[in-house]
C-alpha cells in the first residue's frame, strides 16, 4: 500500500520535478541503455505486468536533452524517478499488442493471453523507480506496475548485443543522440536473399524520403539494416494453412483478421535491433502478399513485393513512429469500443469534436471552413449501398432465368442491364466528388475516422492514413510527424 501511495505522489509531482531535471542527463544516466523485456497477461478486465529480464544495451541512441515526453500519446506511460530525490527523470508514452487485444471479442469474453513488450530507458547511475501507468477509458493515467531498479544488481544481463548478424549502414547522418535512427530488420529472407534485403532497404528508404515531412528531414535521419537469415521465405498465413519457419514468426491473421500482420516476438525484435543505434523499428517481410501492421511506438512491418507495399509501409510507420490514428472507417476491424464515445482521442489526427469552437488542429484550419465540414459523405455512401443490393438482385434474377431455361443471350442482357446500373452509380458518385473537389486540399473537420463512420472526424478528405491519390500525408499528420522527428533528432 505504501508503494502504491508513493507512486501516486510521485506522479502528481512529475511536472515540476521533471522541469528541474530535464537537461541533467549526465547527472543521472550513463551512455548505455537498459531494456526491460516484459510480459503482459490478461483479458479485457484484468492485466498483469511482469519483468522477464533486464538487459543492458551498449548505447543510449535517443535525445539526451528532452527526457520527458511532451506528446501525451499512447495507452501507457513509462516513468523513471530518482529514488533519493523523488525527481521525475524520464518518461515515454507507449502502446502494446496487449492493449489492442483487450478491445477484441475474445478478451471481452474472458480469454486470457500473454504478449511480449520491450521498453528501454537510459541506464541510470543511481537507484531509480521504474513505473508503468495505464490509461482508463477517460484517458486518465493510473499506475499498474512499479519496481525499484538498482543499476548494480547482478541480475541485469550484461551480455554483448553482437550476434553475428550482417549490419548494413545505408546512410549514417550523424551521432545517434542527434539523429533519427531507422533500423530495418529482415524477416523471411533466406541466406541467399541478403542482396535482396539490401536492395529492399535502399528501396524503402527511397520511398520514405520521397514523402514529406521525411523528405525535408533526410539530413536528420540515419538508415541501417540488420540481416538475420530465416530458414524459409515469407511469413505465416494461418487461414491459408501456410506456415513458414522464419526468424521473427511474423504472421497474418492477427486478432483473427486475415489481412493484419503482426509479430509477437517483441523481445527478439529489440534484441536484434540492439546491435545498432535505433529509434525506429521497421520489419521488412519478404513476400508479395498485400499487408502489414504496427504497434504504436514499437515497430511496424510490411511485406515488400506487393504493388501497394510502399503505401502500406509509410501508413504503418505513421502509427508506430508518430502515434497517428487510422482515418478510415471500415467495419473490418477486430476491435470493440476502440474509441469510447464522448472521450477525445489522444491521437493528433482524429477528433471527437466535443468542442467545435476549439478544434484540435485549429491552427491549421483553412480560413472560413465549415465545422464539421460537409463533403458529400452521406450521399456517396447511399449510392455505394446500392451496389451490393444490385449484385444480389442480379444473382437472383439470373438464377430465376436459368430455372426457366433462359438462353445465354437473355442472361447476357440481364448482366448488361446491371452493368449499366453500376456505371450510372459510378457516374453519380463521381459527380458528388467533383462537387466537393475544391475541398480536397482544405483542412477542415471531415466525419469518418478511427473505424467509425459517425462521431469521429479527420482533418482532410485524403491522407496516407486513409488513402491518398497524391500519395501524401494531410497537413495535420505532416506536422505531427515533423514534431516527432525534431524531438528525436534535435531539429528545430
Amino acid at each position: 500500500m505504501r508503494k502504491a501511495w508513493m507512486v501516486l505522489l510521485l506522479a502528481a509531482c512529475s511536472t515540476v520535478l521533471g522541469a528541474q531535471t530535464n537537461s541533467a542527463y549526465d547527472a543521472y544516466f550513463t551512455d548505455k541503455a537498459l531494456r526491460f523485456d516484459l510480459y503482459q497477461t490478461g483479458d479485457a478486465k484484468e492485466e498483469v505486468l511482469t519483468i522477464h529480464r533486464i538487459v543492458e544495451e551498449p548505447l543510449w541512441p535517443e535525445t539526451r536533452t528532452r527526457l520527458l515526453d511532451p506528446f501525451n500519446l499512447g495507452r501507457y506511460m513509462l516513468k523513471v524517478y530518482d529514488v533519493a530525490s523523488n525527481a521525475l527523470l524520464y518518461s515515454r508514452g507507449f502502446d502494446t499488442m496487449f492493449a489492442e487485444y483487450k478491445t477484441t471479442s475474445p478478451a471481452i469474453e474472458g480469454t486470457k493471453r500473454v504478449f511480449q513488450r520491450s521498453l528501454r530507458i537510459p541506464s541510470p547511475k543511481k537507484t531509480v523507480l521504474f513505473v508503468v501507468e495505464a490509461r482508463d477509458k477517460q484517458q486518465l493515467l493510473h499506475p499498474i506496475f512499479s519496481r525499484t531498479i538498482d543499476p548494480g544488481d547482478y541480475h541485469i544481463n550484461h551480455e554483448t548485443a553482437k550476434a553475428g548478424d550482417w549490419i548494413y549502414e545505408a546512410a549514417v547522418a550523424g551521432p545517434p543522440a542527434k539523429r533519427l535512427d531507422f533500423v530495418f530488420i529482415a524477416e523471411g529472407y533466406t541466406a541467399e536473399d541478403k542482396d535482396k534485403f539490401k536492395a529492399d532497404v535502399d528501396r524503402f528508404a527511397g520511398v520514405l524520403f520521397g514523402i514529406e515531412p521525411y523528405k525535408s528531414a533526410k539530413a536528420l535521419c540515419s538508415i541501417r539494416g540488420v540481416f538475420r537469415p530465416s530458414a524459409e521465405r515469407a511469413m505465416d498465413e494461418p487461414r491459408q494453412r501456410a506456415y513458414k519457419k522464419t526468424t521473427l514468426n511474423a504472421s497474418f491473421n492477427a486478432f483473427d483478421l486475415d489481412r493484419y500482420m503482426l509479430i509477437e516476438e517483441d523481445h527478439l525484435i529489440h534484441e536484434i535491433a540492439a546491435q545498432v543505434p535505433y529509434d525506429v523499428l521497421v520489419v521488412l517481410v519478404n513476400s508479395a502478399r498485400y499487408g502489414g501492421g504496427s504497434i504504436c511506438f514499437d515497430y511496424c512491418c510490411t511485406t515488400v513485393d506487393n504493388a501497394a507495399s510502399p503505401a502500406v509501409f509509410v501508413h504503418e510507420l505513421g502509427h508506430s513512429f508518430a502515434g497517428l490514428a487510422d482515418e478510415y472507417y471500415s467495419s473490418e476491424v477486430a476491435y470493440n469500443d476502440f474509441y469510447p464515445k464522448g472521450v477525445e482521442p489522444l491521437e493528433p489526427n482524429i477528433t471527437a469534436l466535443l468542442d467545435p469552437a476549439d478544434v484540435k488542429w485549429k491552427d491549421l484550419l483553412s480560413p472560413g471552413i465549415q465545422i464539421p465540414t460537409e463533403y458529400g459523405k452521406d450521399r456517396i455512401e447511399a449510392l455505394q449501398a446500392e451496389r451490393p443490393k444490385n449484385r444480389k438482385a442480379q444473382a437472383e434474377e439470373i438464377a430465376q432465368a436459368k430455372e426457366k431455361g433462359a438462353a445465354a443471350a437473355e442472361i447476357g442482357k440481364i448482366e448488361e442491364r446491371y452493368r449499366v446500373l453500376d456505371k450510372e452509380i459510378a457516374a453519380k458518385i463521381a459527380a458528388v466528388r467533383a462537387e466537393y473537389a475544391p475541398l480536397e486540399d482544405k483542412v477542415g473537420v471531415f466525419e469518418g475516422a478511427g473505424y467509425s463512420a459517425k462521431g469521429l472526424f479527420r482533418p482532410q478528405i485524403s491522407c496516407l492514413m486513409i488513402s491518398s491519390p497524391k500519395n501524401e500525408f494531410c497537413a495535420v499528420c505532416r506536422k505531427a510527424i515533423r514534431e516527432m522527428i525534431d524531438y528525436y533528432a534535435g531539429g528545430k
